[in-house]
């Protein structure tokens, strides 16, 4: 029965029935706005639980596939090889496999409990849930789009929102935050739509014969699959045999000089999203000023889709360019890990604490690539999906925080494990989960990800260890200085949470722990996810 629906496309456009009601209740009428906008950020994460439910791994990316002509156009120009027509192919393609699948499920997790922590929201609610809408179809688009340009169209979906909901309703600063947010994203979209320019021009082809015409179509697309099987064998035209390709001349060829323009391009443009040091600065002013429940998306999945544009785009389509550049991969994760932590060690605001270590985290995510075995690769993922998790639930305790205390400063916290334990008792879990603590999920991300850089970067993965001592130290200070030592008296008769707000609190900590102790919830869907890639690096490792 799942098979028969188009699942893939009511994922990604279920959210649009509720911005559609949205419009049409008035703006006053925040209670109903506020329940119609949940429920339509559920309805997304239902359907990706039934897609997990239904999926089978060993099929690869071909086990959900949806695809239609989106844009469709004759070019009318000389050709470049002996054939009687040309047509430029933009699919509505969608498709999701072993690395798309966990960042879904993870997608609709943070936007479900990201749209329940909106209620600490004061103002324009209408607004706000509908730009929330649009950002959550954008997100989830980009995880299963496979047609390069419905990527960039997803990709730049999520701009618009991300800007508003900064710039409006964020704290003092937060023009500012929403202008640097916009300024950096847009200067790394503009170089990924150089990047996929050149990949269709030079590798997005695909001859097609016409039997009934007697004739040779040469079709080029953003099809991603096609993209992939010409940069694996750039010297024969796809879905034709020898025989039919005698008759052209001068075949198209990406130059080993144009692979490695393409690949650096991917690189800062989906580093700038990531972010890795130099490109992080943005990213620090969005955390500080964005307000908690927006963070929680932004931290939560928006990092994340910087480290799966660089897996989908960078290292599945470049593996020998990664491979050449795998020592230089693993020094930026590295000094992502030592430099995001020294500072969260020196910050006097929980919410810089937690902004660097993000930074940190995502240096984990690039030694795991950067190890290019099964078992980094795999740690990479499990940590993007374990800090998106963590993260979007310390964020969640932020946003409740700041309502009561009015600040998020260290030194004006203290002892809320009096005042409010529940609270504080979630903390210190998340707290735990973020410097890797066995059992929960920040240690089987870390693990794997250290452990598959051993094998192949042991001087750079030892020198990483250090930086997963000092998160212990940044982590427990941090924490412990907020629910425990001296009780300010302006917040002991604060009340602890309300059951809005613990209801998202109690299901991230539940799925924290789920992956920590049963890590192959994760994992097995991805079990057949890198197996076209390892097979590139062997083949080339044994030439």
């Amino acid at each position: 029965m799942l098979a028969d629906l188009p699942i893939l496309t009511l994922i990604t456009f279920s959210p649009l029935l509720g911005l559609i009601v949205l419009l049409f209740l008035p703006k006053q009428n925040s209670r109903w706005i506020k329940i119609v906008a949940i429920a339509a950020t559920a309805l997304p994460l239902l359907l990706s639980f039934w897609l997990y439910a239904g999926y089978d791994g060993a099929q690869g990316g071909k086990a959900f596939e949806e695809t239609a002509t989106w844009i469709s156009a004759s070019l009318n120009k000389e050709a470049v090889v002996d054939v009687s027509s040309y047509t430029m192919q933009f699919q509505y393609h969608l498709g999701v496999d072993g690395l798309s699948m966990p960042l879904l499920l993870l997608t609709t997790i943070v936007g479900f409990m990201a749209a329940l922590a909106s209620v600490h929201v004061k103002k324009r609610w209408k607004a706000f849930y509908c730009w929330f809408l649009i950002l959550e179809i954008g997100m989830i688009g980009v995880f299963l789009a496979r047609d390069v340009f419905l990527f960039f169209v997803f990709f730049e979906m999520t701009l618009v929102p991300m800007f508003f909901l900064i710039g409006i309703w964020g704290f003092m600063n937060r023009e500012r935050a929403a202008n640097k947010f916009l300024i950096y994203n847009g200067i790394g979209s503009a170089i990924m739509l150089v990047a996929f320019v050149l990949l269709v021009a030079t590798a997005g082809f695909r001859a097609e014969q016409l039997p009934e015409k007697q004739e040779t179509r040469l079709a080029y697309s953003g099809s991603y699959e096609v993209i992939g099987a010409n940069l694996a064998s750039p010297d024969a035209y796809v879905n034709l045999s020898p025989d039919q390709t005698q008759g052209m001349e001068n075949p198209v060829y990406m130059s080993e000089r144009m692979h490695w323009v393409i690949f650096l391009l991917l690189l800062i443009a989906f580093g700038i999203k990531l972010p890795v040091f130099p490109f992080h600065t943005w990213m620090l002013k969005v955390h500080a000023e964005a307000p908690p429940s927006v963070v929680m998306i932004h931290s939560g999945v928006l990092l994340k889709m910087g480290a799966y544009g660089l897996l989908r785009f960078g290292v599945f389509l470049f593996p020998a360019q990664t491979q050449d550049w795998a020592t230089v991969l693993a020094i930026l994760g590295v000094v992502n890990i030592l430099y995001g932590a020294v500072l969260a060690l020196v910050q006097k605001e929980f919410k810089l604490v937690l902004a660097y270590s993000s930074i940190s985290h995502m240096g984990i995510v690039l030694l795991g690539i950067a190890s290019l075995n099964e078992i980094g690769l795999h740690g990479a993922v499990v940590q993007l999906v374990s800090h998106g998790l963590i993260s979007a639930l310390l964020f969640l305790l932020v946003g409740s925080i700041h309502e009561r205390a009015g600040s998020t400063e260290l030194k004006d916290l203290g002892g809320l494990a009096r005042s409010m334990p529940f609270l504080s008792g979630v903390l210190l879990t998340a707290g735990m989960a973020s410097l890797g603590l066995p059992g929960l999920s920040g240690f089987v991300g870390e693990f794997l990800s250290l452990l598959g850089a051993f094998d192949t970067q042991r001087v750079l993965a030892g020198l990483a260890v250090l930086g997963v001592i000092l998160t212990a130290v940044y982590v427990l200070r941090s924490v412990l200085g907020i629910t425990f030592g001296a009780l300010p008296e302006r917040l002991a008769t604060v009340r602890d949470v309300r059951l809005v707000e613990a209801v998202p609190m109690i299901a991230l900590v539940a799925f924290i722990v789920l992956i920590g102790i049963y890590p192959a919830v994760l994992t097995e869907p991805m079990k057949h996810g890198f197996d076209s890639l390892l097979q590139q690096l062997s083949d080339k490792a044994g030439r």
